[in-house]
């Protein structure tokens, strides 16, 4: 059985504009055994009902698909300032209209093939840069999420000292989704691309989350205990927004295993204290 003192994991899929079509969906789990045991999926329609669910007492460790920083040379080419939580109050104070036309405006003075500025963390990744407005428009997520992490106290590795029992995390699972199945697509926001072939993409990677053959989980001596609902309701869902929860969850258990391992920082390497890091990248 998990000591008592485990704390909770957490996997949040995020979007910048909640809704009852598209909310933000938080995957709750534990292990127990060797095992990553689903415990509930909770659906947040607004940012504010997702902030005070953040900003609750208890202890977890969690891993959110939102970026947690923005690139250096981004950060120094607009003059803004270098000190993490001083350039995320500065962004925090922008409405999105304006992030969008700096962003913009630093992406036209650039040559063609080299429009965005990456962070170090986006190579091994595979990520979006975080200035990024559209397709996905992560530049927003950081926007709508990270000032919000902040006010709620929570603790993020290598960046802001917070409430040592909660532990939030960049998480990012596209990478882990590509471990197993390549390039091939699970999911789409779009009707028309909910497809066969995304389902079946789905219950590929389901199926390789509860047999433990994910790199990462097999990494982590884990593999994940769906009930039979669980695994029909991650299938169904063609967004991909409760699956891509559990692979965050998934991230998070992965990290609490470095810490209880003795690794200082959750599993993060040494990285820019202004950019972030995508855990496990």
């Amino acid at each position: 059985m998990p000591e008592p003192t485990d704390p909770l994991l957490l996997g949040c899929d995020f979007t910048s504009a909640p809704s009852r079509r598209k909310p933000i969906t938080l995957a709750v789990g534990r292990v127990d055994r060797g095992r990553l045991l689903l415990q509930a999926l909770e659906r947040f329609e607004t940012l504010e009902s997702w902030s005070e669910r953040l900003a609750a007492p208890g202890a977890w460790v969690g891993g959110f698909d939102l970026p947690f920083g923005l690139s250096r040379e981004l950060v120094t080419t607009l003059g803004w300032p270098t000190d993490w939580r001083a350039c995320m109050a500065h962004y925090a104070g922008l409405s999105r209209a304006e992030v969008r036309e700096v962003f913009a405006a630093f992406c036209d003075a650039r040559p063609v093939g080299g429009k965005f500025a990456h962070r170090a963390t986006d190579g091994p990744a595979g990520s979006s840069p975080s200035m990024k407005w559209v397709n996905p428009p992560v530049a927003f997520m950081l926007h709508a999420g990270v000032p919000r992490l902040i006010k709620a106290g929570v603790s993020l590795p290598g960046l802001c000292e917070g409430d040592p029992a909660r532990i939030a995390l960049e998480a990012y699972p596209g990478l882990l989704a590509r471990s197993v199945l390549g390039t091939a697509s699970y999911k789409s926001d779009d009707k028309a691309r909910q497809t066969p072939d995304r389902l079946i993409a789905r219950r590929t990677l389901i199926n390789a989350l509860e047999n433990g053959q994910a790199p990462l989980l097999q990494a982590a001596g884990l593999r994940l205990k769906l009930t039979h609902a669980q695994r029909d309701a991650l299938a169904d869902d063609a967004s991909g927004d409760s699956l891509d929860a559990v692979l965050c969850m998934a991230q998070a258990a992965w990290a609490l295993r470095q810490h209880q391992t003795g690794h200082p920082l959750w599993g993060l390497p040494d990285f820019d204290p202004l950019e972030g890091w995508i855990v496990t990248a």
